[in-house]
């Protein structure tokens, strides 16, 4: 017997109100139903931190977290293993919570770490996470990805930095400018895409992401390799972290679909450069991605089904296929 019309008008009514709430709690936004991104709560002075004066420095990431991604990236390209100690934390969806997967400083949690260090126990606990010292100084330096990037970017390594001082002026002020659009537009415009409220919101997402992509697109191919120059910055490394993603998570969940990755050749083969860096395959999970997206954002996948995805080293080593340029 075919369910009556009334009563599905009804139930999706229902189910739209409950959605509006559950999105409350996972995603605030603002009155016109654009996703507004919580403030970090500790990012105030990470510009002037010693690296060398932290005692026991430690990093905490998750798997699934894109702006753990680009610290942990770092930390690997940098080569900062004997220096800067990780943790990866595991999240527990029915609690709401991220575990850690042995005590730190008598923490089994993330939360537990922030209250130790000061933390405001009624704001969620989220990585990453940078905390040096321990017992009773312990100390947590930033939680910010954005602002704890340049003091990973000057740790002492023996591998030369990402942004060295002998760099061309123009080109780390270029690194800037494109890794505070990205910020914006493409690494918090995937979550505005997929937090949306109205479909309005969700247009006004999606044309300022594409924009950008098409905006980098063109000047990868005028000129690369690189977005600032002849070798990796921190705007590369801002950027991979959404696009490694892309094909996992964005396009299907988020609804970054207006066109496939494939269509921006340069950045495609951009993306697969910087996948063939030493030590960036193994901070990719791609199973941990489609796992903790699918299954964890209830509001937005409902059924919690993880779907199956591509073999990721097979899709980045790609070559992309010859199409005309294609329209929004």
């Amino acid at each position: 017997m075919p369910v009556p019309a009334p009563l599905v008008a009804t139930a999706r009514r229902l189910w739209h109100c409950q959605w509006q709430r559950l999105m409350d709690g996972l995603a605030p936004a603002g009155p016109e139903g654009d996703f507004q991104r919580r403030p970090s709560q500790f990012c105030d002075g990470i510009d002037a931190v010693d690296p060398q004066a932290l005692a026991e420095p430690r990093l905490v990431v998750g798997r699934s977290c894109p702006w753990a991604h680009r610290l942990w990236l770092l930390r690997s390209l940098r080569g900062l293993e004997a220096t800067l100690a990780l943790t990866i934390a595991e999240p527990d969806p029915a609690g709401g919570r991220w575990l850690l997967p042995e005590p730190l400083q008598g923490c089994r949690t993330l939360a537990e770490l922030y209250h130790r260090c000061g933390g405001d126990r009624r704001r969620r606990a989220t990585v990453p996470l940078l905390v040096s010292g321990n017992g009773d100084g312990l100390r947590l330096i930033g939680n910010d990805s954005a602002a704890l990037l340049p003091l990973l970017d000057r740790w002492p390594a023996d591998r030369s930095p990402l942004e060295p001082p002998q760099r061309p002026a123009a080109e780390r002020e270029l690194s800037r400018l494109w890794a505070e659009r990205l910020q914006d537009h493409v690494n918090d415009g995937v979550y505005r895409c997929g937090f949306a409220r109205t479909q309005a919101a969700y247009t006004r997402a999606a044309t300022a992401l594409f924009t950008t992509l098409e905006a980098l697109e063109q000047h990868l191919t005028d000129a690369g390799p690189w977005i600032a120059g002849d070798r990796p910055s921190l705007a590369d490394v801002r950027l991979f972290p959404t696009l490694i993603r892309w094909e996992a998570v964005y396009a299907p969940l988020f609804g970054c679909s207006r066109r496939p990755l494939w269509s921006f050749p340069a950045l495609w083969r951009w993306r697969a450069r910087f996948h063939a860096l030493p030590g960036v395959a193994g901070t990719c999970w791609p199973e941990a991605w489609r796992r903790d997206y699918f299954g964890a954002l209830f509001p937005l996948h409902p059924s919690g089904l993880v779907p199956e995805g591509p073999d990721l080293a097979r899709l980045v080593a790609a070559e992309p296929p010859a199409v005309a340029t294609m329209s929004p």
